[in-house]
């Protein structure tokens, strides 16, 4: 067994011992504590940055806020670790963080080999390419003996050697470490080309100094469903994450928003009723309160208006709702029933 092997499994070793020592402990070490460690990405504009005053914002800090609301009735308790590609996992594994919100993508191989699962998606992506528009190319099959940074050990890194071997071209990788620093090493010239997923990339060319310079290509390399991971062996702890999700689906489905929200209390839609808390005992058996929707609605707000400010029409990036549109308008957000 080579040394990367010998590393490779002390490191599922660790996870499976750290999942076993740890189930059933994260919901509880959570209320004890009183606030939710999310894990995040550093710098990835719509998703999880801070503003000029420290305040983080995006849609993954939104999810991060929807779990406090869930637990403590506040989305004000939580508190956010920055990781980058190469330490998200091991931070997950060992206990540092109760939930990743950050744009990691599901795959067979995460939720069967690192003991971490994945509790549902909050942005469908696609990976991409994208390049200066003075290089003339229209599509990637033109990048033949290009280079590209790409993120090491990534699924990206992996899907973008797939795509360039089934077209029969080659490219030469540069490896970088991040994806903002992916993007500024693109900008300076020394790769042809960076690829990511498809929203980074929209990201980082709205905060680049002359976004119009730059052209994301057509092409899909991958399927990215991006969304919060936690620890196996935790079963409450996972419904209180994949619920707090289907309730902001849930809520923009019924036309819940944080503006009407006190008004749609009233409501005689028996499914209202139940997603607000008004009638049943949804909350019981998350062992939280019956209004937690409505905490999340109410601090939060729904998925469409968190996507909106954040990534959509309302936001420096005006991401298509696309794949992320609702079922009933032609997306596949579709929510588990609140019932």
């Amino acid at each position: 067994m080579n040394k990367a092997l010998t590393l490779l499994a002390a490191g599922v070793a660790l996870a499976f011992a750290s999942t076993a020592a740890q189930a059933g402990d994260t919901y509880n070490a959570v209320k004890k504590k009183g606030f939710v460690q999310c894990g995040i990405n550093p710098g990835l504009p719509g998703f999880s940055l801070a503003d000029s005053k420290g305040v983080w914002k995006g849609l993954d800090i939104d999810m991060c806020r929807a779990i406090a609301a869930t637990v403590f009735g506040d989305a004000s308790k939580f508190k956010v670790t920055p990781l980058t590609t190469q330490q998200r996992f091991t931070a997950l594994q060992s206990g540092e963080v109760d939930v990743l919100t950050r744009n990691s993508t599901a795959t067979i191989a995460r939720d069967t080999t690192l003991g971490l699962m994945s509790t549902g998606t909050n942005y469908y992506d696609s990976q991409g390419v994208i390049v200066k528009k003075s290089l003339g190319v229209k599509s990637a099959s033109e990048l033949d003996g290009a280079s590209v940074c790409v993120l090491q050990g990534t699924t990206t890194e992996l899907n973008l050697a797939d795509w360039f071997r089934s077209h029969k071209i080659t490219y030469k990788p540069v490896v970088i470490e991040t994806s903002e620093g992916g993007f500024r090493t693109f900008e300076a010239g020394r790769c042809d080309a960076t690829t990511s997923d498809k929203s980074q990339l929209a990201a980082l060319r709205a905060s680049s100094s002359a976004p119009d310079d730059f052209v994301i290509l057509p092409e899909d390399f991958s399927k990215e469903p991006l969304g919060p991971m936690v620890r196996q062996g935790d079963d409450e702890w996972f419904m209180v994450v994949r619920w707090t999700l289907n309730a902001m689906l849930e809520a923009e489905e019924y036309g819940i928003t944080s503006k009407n929200v006190e008004q749609m209390l009233k409501s005689d839609n028996p499914n209202v009723q139940r997603i607000l808390g008004v009638n049943g005992e949804m909350g019981k058996g998350l062992g939280v309160d019956n209004r937690w929707a409505y905490n999340i609605v109410k601090q939060v707000g729904n998925y469409g208006e968190s996507f909106d400010r954040n990534v959509g029409k309302d936001s420096p990036l005006k991401l298509d709702r696309g794949l992320n549109a609702q079922w009933t308008k032609g997306g596949v957000m579709y929510a588990w029933p609140i019932r």
